[in-house]
């Protein structure tokens, strides 16, 4: 199912936020296909390739806060969205449901309505 393959990569690029020589395989170990471990690998490496795009874009669709205030698990799931709709194509409301669902198991109650404010403002007009 392609939401495991989503929380592998929500917690690889969680953990590089504070750690950037974490080493990756033991997440993906709980992944049995093949397709699931590439996707995973895919969101990582885009994310690490174009963090810094990433972070401005995100900066963009905060109003009232600064990043380096934004709860980080709700910042590691902004970076899985845009990364995805970004760079893998993915589409836009797929990408954003997916991350709701993983922020009810990692996240704040709060935390959905907050993810939902931000990348309706950091997508809109994008039509993916």
């Amino acid at each position: 199912m392609r939401r495991d393959a989503r929380v592998v990569a929500f917690q690889i690029i969680f953990s590089k936020m504070f750690a950037s020589d974490q080493i990756e395989e033991p997440f993906f170990d709980s992944l049995k296909k093949e397709s699931d471990i590439s996707f995973a690998k895919s969101v990582v490496e885009n994310f690490l390739e174009h963090k810094q795009d990433l972070d401005e874009q995100i900066k963009g669709g905060l109003v009232g806060y600064q990043i380096d205030r934004v709860y980080k698990v709700d910042l590691a799931l902004l970076y899985l969205v845009l990364t995805e709709v970004e760079f893998l194509d993915t589409p836009k409301q797929v990408a954003i449901n997916e991350a709701l669902e993983i922020a009810k198991k990692f996240s704040t109650d709060k935390s959905p309505k907050f993810l939902n404010g931000v990348l309706s403002s950091v997508l809109r007009g994008k039509d993916k």
